[in-house]
């Protein structure tokens, strides 16, 4: 079989069978069909000549290239999937990418703020939404649920104000795979979100069509990721600390106060929507990190 034909094929299976997110198989697509391309330059263009040599080659020649570790990793799975796939569906007599490892990904803490850096991100937030304008009032709604329900930024703006539920303060969204979940947020958050939807969301839309997200631009349209990542990232320009200044900071920090605040690891697994404990499990090492270092600074015998 053609081999990019059939990675179109492996790409509609992950879509309509897996039910995967379209940013995961957009991923899938860019790293096979570098694979077609490694392949193509070798003389292969049919599934019948990808073997464990050429996946090889291919991941050392990115290697080479100075790909992360990460990278390499993510590479070998989509490899592994596609030929797992091949052979399930007959097209392959065998796995050719059973065998095939990449090394693994260096493991980094994510970034976390303190409880005194994300009041005070807050409190700017709020004098600045305190003036009325639309944008700012939006921002602040924006950041408080962020934190409030330690969302992704996916299902930040895809929120529907159908799904909202200002009463209970529960909002249900929609997570990875298309699985949704309902979460909770606190006051804090529920007034600016009042706020926003009674006073700034109108004046944003300014009698354009409502496109039904709770977040929307001063176009009047969905907020963009991308918009949300430059707010998040103006936020955290001047902070101390290292690792991503994107929105998945709020995801992060949310998760480690509520287990520094002592919640049980599998609310906050179902809060965040993790398919796997192991996943969630990263905040108590964060936790850890972060009770040492207050030791080492507090301890008279540290």
């Amino acid at each position: 079989m053609d081999l990019r034909a059939a990675i179109d094929g492996y790409a509609r299976h992950l879509e309509l069978d897996r039910g995967f997110s379209a940013h995961t198989i957009r991923g899938y697509r860019t790293d096979l069909a570098d694979l077609a391309g490694f392949a193509e330059s070798a003389g292969v263009d049919d599934t019948a000549g990808v073997d464990l040599e050429l996946l090889r080659g291919w991941l050392w020649r990115g290697s080479s290239a100075g790909l992360a570790k990460s990278t390499l990793a993510r590479r070998s799975a989509a490899a592994r999937g596609f030929t797992k796939w091949l052979t399930t569906t007959g097209t392959a007599d065998a796995d050719s990418g059973l065998r095939l490892k990449a090394p693994r990904p260096d493991r980094h803490l994510p970034r976390v703020l303190t409880r005194r850096q994300v009041d005070g991100l807050l409190d700017d937030l709020a004098v600045r939404a305190a003036t009325g304008e639309p944008n700012a009032v939006r921002d602040l709604a924006v950041v408080e649920l962020l934190y409030a329900s330690a969302l992704r930024v996916s299902e930040l703006v895809g929120a529907r104000v159908a799904d909202l539920d200002r009463e209970r303060m529960t909002l249900r969204v929609t997570g990875k795979g298309d699985k949704q979940r309902v979460v909770p947020f606190g006051i804090p958050a529920r007034r600016a979100l009042d706020r926003y939807l009674d006073e700034a969301r109108a004046a944003l839309l300014d009698g354009r069509d409502d496109p039904g997200t709770i977040f929307v631009s001063a176009r009047g349209r969905q907020l963009s990721t991308r918009a949300v990542y430059e707010l998040v990232a103006r936020l955290l320009a001047d902070l101390p600390g290292s690792g991503p200044a994107g929105p998945h900071a709020f995801r992060h920090t949310a998760a480690t106060h509520l287990l520094d605040g002592g919640a049980d690891l599998r609310a906050v697994q179902e809060l965040l929507g993790h398919a796997s404990l192991a996943t969630t499990q990263i905040y108590t090492h964060v936790s850890a990190e972060r009770l040492k270092e207050s030791y080492q600074l507090a301890h008279p015998r540290a």
